[in-house]
């Protein structure tokens, strides 16, 4: 049967990384996805990814990061801590890749950090006492 599934949008929250109790990795995150034939409509995508995929997420996104991710669907019956039986819906990730250029990431990085005061060089920056202390 046919389970594939490949979806782009941005990380709801910073993923953060976990290891199981036999030592490997994984991450869950929520990507949120416009519906384009509807205005102001948002999927909340919920994903798992485990080792390398994993590392590899959590390392390079943060929240506000545009991805694609491809992977196929899964449903899981769990007990949560009261003792009710849940059902979820997730993208199990297989591969992940950046939705924006490497310049349109870095300034959305950048737009995230907090500002940091710089005073202008002045021309005593540059002097030199003698020659001795060129490079060259």
């Amino acid at each position: 049967m046919l389970n594939n599934v490949s979806v782009q949008g941005r990380f709801t929250a910073d993923p953060e990384l976990k290891t199981t109790q036999s030592g490997k990795s994984v991450t869950s995150f929520t990507l949120a996805n416009d519906q384009n034939y509807k205005e102001n409509a948002v999927n909340w995508l919920d994903c798992v990814a485990w080792g390398k995929q994993a590392e590899f997420i959590t390392k390079y996104f943060k929240k506000g990061s545009q991805a694609i991710i491809q992977g196929t669907l899964q449903t899981r019956q769990y007990e949560d801590k009261n003792g009710n039986k849940r059902k979820v819906t997730e993208v199990v990730v297989n591969q992940s890749y950046f939705a924006t250029t490497k310049r349109e990431n870095a300034t959305e990085r950048a737009a995230n950090e907090p500002q940091q005061e710089y005073e202008p060089a002045t021309a005593e920056d540059f002097t030199v006492d003698s020659e001795d202390d060129l490079p060259f």
